[in-house]
């Protein structure tokens, strides 16, 4: 099944139904949906079982067909880095203002909940990025960087194709602010300032990203709304 449609609900797993069990350990306080292909006897089987186990555990109605047909965004496998020691790793320039903001905020939430975001000196990003075996972004020569008048937020949702109607219009307000464009978007340069206010008030970059992670929920509520 998955060879047909080699994509995944964000922020999905993929797991063995046979070894349901060995997933317990990680999911004891966890509230955990089980998808399959049709949402039929391997998910509300595993979901069961989890249960028996004292995990709150439900399925996907419909499973990963009933996603794909609803335009749900799904992300294909192979373009999700490697998980190491729990979680992907990504790195980029440290002092972020918008981009390097908005870009862990997109990883997080649709990506991989548990990513480690590093930021380090500009000229040591590809450096860390070789040696510790991260994904690097929004630095020259990244895959994941600025090209062809789009910021690294576009870079990233063609790479996961990750386009809905919600994810696109706020793309249109990260591209203005960070480009500086803001006659293109009229939120821009409220999001601008709300950026340069919160680098301003966070000398730690990691304190800066978690201040800007509700920021972006935010936004994109409003552009789901």
């Amino acid at each position: 099944d998955f060879a047909l449609d080699p994509r995944l609900i964000p922020t999905s797993r993929r797991h063995p139904f046979t070894q349901i069990e060995t997933l317990v350990p990680q999911l004891h306080d966890k509230h955990v949906i089980i998808i399959c292909q049709k949402g039929l006897k391997l998910s509300q089987g595993a979901a069961a079982l989890l249960r028996a186990y004292g995990i709150k555990a439900d399925y996907l109605d419909g499973g990963h067909q009933a996603w794909a047909a609803m335009d749900g965004p799904l992300i294909l496998a192979v373009n999700i880095p490697d998980i190491q020691n729990g979680s992907t790793l990504w790195v980029t320039r440290h002092r972020p203002k918008v981009d390097r903001i908005a870009c862990p905020w997109l990883i997080r939430r649709f990506i991989d909940p548990k990513a480690k975001v590093m930021f380090v000196q500009p000229d040591q990003v590809a450096l860390v990025a070789d040696r510790f075996g991260a994904t690097p972004f929004d630095v020259e020569g990244a895959l994941l960087g600025h090209k062809d008048g789009k910021c690294t937020f576009d870079a990233m949702l063609d790479h996961f194709n990750l386009h809905t109607n919600a994810i696109d219009a706020l793309a249109d307000v990260v591209r203005a602010a960070d480009l500086g464009k803001l006659d293109e978007s009229p939120q821009a340069a409220g999001l601008q300032a709300a950026s340069l206010g919160l680098s301003r008030m966070h000398k730690d970059d990691q304190q800066q990203l978690m201040a800007g992670l509700t920021l972006y929920d935010a936004f994109y509520r409003w552009a789901g709304d």
